[in-house]
């Protein structure tokens, strides 16, 4: 009998490893999908390598690719491509959640421990009713953004093709996968408004979080807010703005991208290129072809990511934000984190400082082993990483290059920035040792 009591405790996982097994096994399935027949257009499936990098780019919304969507994949394979985009997106607790609920079985502590986890709330309280809202919302928006987009498409592909579009690119938008069905993405479509409006409020949506939209919807009112929709609403518009001013200023004479559009089209195209590397994989311009202060900006707003419990990656906004604040308190030689007249605890900046610095030494691991296996510029390779990390799925273009090595590097990148590098962290260490025994302080010289 100890010894049956052993081994359950010993096959009982904790959420984060729960996490990583669930996204692992999701990405499991696709590979086997995508390395079927019937899945490509050749009719000979997808390779390993490339199999497991397509369905972990569609696991992890990030929207990188090493075939082309449209062209590669059957009816069939962009349906399971899309399928995993959606499920990615929602998360497979809450995908698996809805399933059960469906079919009326209860949903037990466990389950809500790791629900809490995965969509990163303080409480349990109110977790499975979060999961349900999730899912109402997330098809209403899909859906209205799909009407809007087929309506537009209609106009230069018959009706069928439209539809399919507009499904296609809106749950691909809102999830910020990125996946298109055009070789080059949305780029002949870069001055067009609709396109613009529809796709970038769709994944800015996804990238506010459902925790954000649940609050704007219940209470519809910026004052009534709380405290965190606030910051990522506030931040969004800041660096949205501060984007699309960066991205106009520094391709206006760029003959590759914008010099020789019309002003409209440069104010369309600076804003789409400027909204979207936090955290949508779509692109409007060469990404390639832009400049390389462009890029090393565009880097900086995918690291940074988009807001806690979305469908984008990063290290999150107010993640960033909180580490903003913690770093202003200490140079104004303040004791607390203050902000909007609120009080932010030092273990809620500790964690956020983990996040960045634990984000950091996973890209930088990266990025270093990917500049023994490939034969690239460290710019495009330190632009893959942290576009993966941010499940972002823009690429310099060298994503098609990559070596069978580099591109399992990349895959690794792209399940921890869907993870998130502390819940990595956490999986891959033991648990928190539990000691009372603590040291006598000592102080050591730092800066």
């Amino acid at each position: 009998m100890p010894i049956r009591k052993k081994h359950i405790r010993f096959i009982e996982l904790d959420p984060a490893r729960i996490l990583l097994l669930g996204f692992g096994l999701l990405i499991l399935i696709g590979t086997i999908l995508f390395m079927l027949p019937i899945s490509t257009t050749h009719g000979h499936g997808l390779g390993f390598i490339d199999a497991l990098f397509e369905a972990t780019s569609a696991v992890c919304v990030t929207g990188l690719a090493v075939v082309d969507t449209g062209t590669t994949f059957t009816l069939f394979g962009q349906i399971v491509l899309l399928i995993l985009v959606q499920v990615g997106g929602w998360g497979f607790m809450t995908t698996g959640v809805f399933m059960v609920i469906l079919l009326g079985k209860r949903i037990g502590l466990k389950e809500r421990l790791v629900l809490q986890s995965a969509l990163n709330q303080f409480a349990l309280q109110g977790v499975v009713k979060l999961v349900l809202r999730i899912i109402t919302i997330t098809v209403l928006i899909e859906l209205i953004g799909a009407i809007i987009l087929a309506i537009r498409w209609s106009n230069e592909m018959p009706i069928g093709k439209a539809i399919y579009y507009g499904v296609f690119h809106s749950v691909s938008g809102f999830n910020n996968a990125g996946f298109g069905l055009e070789p080059d993405s949305l780029t002949k479509w870069v001055g067009d408004p609709t396109v613009n409006i529809v796709i970038t409020l769709l994944f800015i949506s996804g990238g506010l979080g459902f925790t954000v939209i649940m609050d704007l919807w219940v209470k519809r009112s910026f004052r009534k807010l709380s405290l965190h929709s606030k910051i990522v609403l506030s931040i969004t518009l800041i660096l949205n703005v501060i984007a699309t001013i960066v991205i106009f200023v520094l391709e206006f004479k760029n003959t590759a991208t914008i010099a020789n559009m019309s002003l409209g089209d440069k104010l369309w195209a600076s804003y789409f290129q400027g909204v979207v590397p936090r955290t949508a994989g779509f692109n409007t311009l060469d990404i390639s072809q832009m400049t390389l202060p462009s890029h090393i900006f565009m880097m900086g707003l995918m690291f940074i990511g988009a807001s806690s419990a979305s469908t984008g990656g990063g290290i999150k906004i107010t993640t960033f934000s909180l580490i903003l604040l913690a770093l202003w308190s200490v140079l104004t030689n303040k004791d607390e984190v203050n902000i909007l007249k609120r009080r932010i605890s030092w273990d809620l900046v500790n964690k956020a400082l983990a996040i960045a610095v634990t984000g950091s030494l996973f890209i930088f691991l990266i990025v270093f082993l990917l500049s023994i296996t490939e034969q690239a510029d460290i710019k495009q390779i330190l632009f893959e990483t942290i576009s993966a990390f941010g499940t972002v799925g823009l690429s310099a273009g060298l994503t098609g290059d990559l070596s069978p090595i580099g591109r399992v590097l990349i895959v690794i990148m792209m399940f921890i920035g869907r993870v998130g590098p502390l819940t990595m962290a956490f999986a891959l260490l033991n648990r928190r040792d539990q000691s009372k025994v603590r040291y006598v302080e000592e102080k050591i010289l730092i800066g």
